[in-house]
């Protein structure tokens, strides 16, 4: 299984519903970054995604995006692939 990082705060919607997904689909372990409790990581994730909402997911390498991303990805079936990957 892919190694799944996630940039999110403690109160995100989408946050805990882009978990759930990810759980639905095997994922054991994420690896969460709080850039609510950390805010040099908030710039981190800024830099690397060009994005400022959470969450902002990876899975290896690859960045997918936000909630939205992600459920479209599983959608169109490549969420599975790519995790199993």
């Amino acid at each position: 299984m892919a190694q799944v990082t996630m940039y999110c705060t403690s109160v995100c919607p989408y946050c805990v519903r882009a978990e759930m997904l990810l759980k639905q689909r095997g994922v054991a372990e994420i690896h969460k970054i709080f850039i609510d409790r950390d805010p040099e990581q908030r710039a981190v994730m800024m830099e690397r995604t060009g994005r400022r909402t959470v969450p902002q997911i990876y899975i290896g390498e690859r960045h997918i995006g936000g909630f939205d991303d992600l459920s479209a990805l599983d959608r169109a079936a490549g969420l599975v692939p790519l995790l199993q990957a």
